[in-house]
């Protein structure tokens, strides 16, 4: 009777939510993490064409190690947050981002080993895409069962911010240091940052204790609660659940798609126009758009608003109205309008954090980690690797695509329709199709109401 008892105590305290105090050191700490995350992955694109001189890479060899990273990403999403659920997103995030954060800094002395440094620098990528692609679902998991539900909104958008944080941070310090230093630094600084990060999560945020338990359930299977049991019957039979799986899936799709072919649009549209502008301030106005919708979804709820309603309205705001702004870049001339345009869509998109991907927290919060990687997964499942941007030069400013590589088939196609086209207009009539089937999907079969219950529990 001991054990069973034992067992109940120790989910109990699993499932504990985070104090005030907690729960303010781990926001800071994750927006931290997630933009450690986004330099690392950065790293790689940023520095390939000095790597391609020094190596002898030409563009198609360059593309097949940017886009590895994305064939490992897309494999450890459902692991990453069913192991999240089972023994704790912070753990699962403690250790792959101490893997991941000495692979980077290993990364230089890597490439030197022997004469195959194609083979060394590709699997490099494709195990540090195994390792990150574990960190969202795991954040997810972790947020939906140590944040109060009035809050989760505000903490998972600010969390969020971190992409851009990171994105701009290895675009900016990552060129002057490939400029100053070489190539080899960009690597030292972002996987050394994130030891630090690493060390600094273990001292003073977990125990010892609960990492070895996690650890020992890694490696020796130990038994754990019944309630990390995934319900998968009972979660695909739910409307709810596939609609969050659609609208996940679209607002990938959308997103890179204008991540992917933005910076292009620009060059071409506007050659003589300065880099840094349309590279940089779309990102500076997403940071603090993202931290906003997080803070004004959580107030509508606590004004007595239905979760499901915010939950629409921000979708609504992230694949609805971002979608017409991005509609608006195909009929202008002014770059300026293009600008504040892009701005706009980038910026408004970010309102996702604040919709989709809370409401997947909503639905299941025993298994968030779990149901957020399936549907990540069929965003990343959508992908195909366009190594557009491999051989760009040293010097540009432009933020590297966070996937490193990575696009979704919108990608492929935006590429298609623009050539056979000879215009822009239909790549942004593609976001607008693509948002629009994401977004009413969502609006017509949302909903808030926990689904992994069993059914005598979910009439609350």
């Amino acid at each position: 009777m001991q054990q069973p008892m034992d067992e109940g105590r120790r989910d109990a305290a699993q499932d504990a939510q985070w104090s005030r105090p907690e729960c303010q050191a781990w926001t800071g700490t994750l927006l931290l993490g997630t933009g450690l995350l986004y330099c690392a992955r950065a790293s790689m694109p940023v520095c390939t064409a000095s790597m391609s001189q020094d190596f002898g890479w030409n563009r198609k060899e360059a593309g097949v190690v940017l886009s590895s990273f994305f064939w490992g990403y897309c494999l450890t999403q459902v692991v990453g947050g069913h192991l999240g659920d089972r023994i704790g997103g912070e753990k699962v995030i403690l250790l792959s981002a101490s893997a991941w954060g000495l692979i980077t800094a290993a990364t230089p002395l890597l490439a030197r080993l022997g004469s195959a440094h194609l083979v060394v620098m590709t699997s490099a990528r494709v195990l540090t895409g195994l390792l990150q692609g574990v960190y969202f679902p795991a954040l997810t998991s972790l947020l939906s069962q140590k944040v109060r539900a009035s809050e989760r909104a505000f903490v998972y958008s600010t969390v969020g911010a971190g992409t851009q944080f990171g994105t701009l941070l290895t675009g900016a310090a990552g060129s002057l240091l490939l400029d100053w230093y070489g190539w080899p630094s960009v690597f030292y600084f972002s996987g050394g940052l994130t030891l630090l990060w690493a060390c600094y999560v273990y001292r003073y945020l977990l125990s010892e204790k609960d990492l070895i338990l996690a650890l020992g359930v890694l490696v020796q299977g130990l038994p754990v609660s019944r309630h990390t049991k995934v319900p998968w019957r009972q979660l695909f039979q739910k409307a709810s659940v596939w609609a969050a799986i659609a609208s996940q899936l679209s607002s990938a799709c959308s997103f890179f798609i204008l991540l992917s072919w933005l910076p292009t649009f620009f060059k071409e549209t506007f050659p003589s126009s300065k880099g840094w502008v349309f590279n940089v301030v779309p990102w500076l106005v997403a940071i603090p758009a993202s931290v906003l919708s997080g803070f004004l979804s959580d107030w509508l709820i606590n004004q007595g608003y239905r979760t499901i309603t915010v939950r629409k309205f921000m979708q609504v705001m992230g694949l609805g109205l971002s979608s017409i702004f991005a509609l608006c870049l195909g009929h202008t001339s002014s770059f300026c309008k293009s600008v504040v345009f892009a701005s706009a869509s980038i910026g408004l998109q970010t309102f996702n954090h604040s919709g989709i991907s809370v409401n997947i927290q909503d639905l299941a919060p025993s298994c968030a980690g779990f149901l957020f990687g399936v549907a990540n997964t069929a965003g990343a499942l959508a992908g195909l690797p366009r190594p557009c941007t491999a051989l760009r030069p040293a010097r540009s400013p432009q933020p590297a695509c966070p996937l490193s590589g990575a696009g979704v088939v919108g990608v492929c196609l935006g590429g298609y329709l623009t050539e056979t086209a000879g215009s822009w207009t239909p790549v942004f009539n593609l976001v607008a199709v693509v948002s629009s089937l994401g977004l009413g999907a969502f609006l017509v079969f949302g909903e808030a109401q926990r689904v992994d219950l069993s059914p005598a529990r979910q009439d609350l």
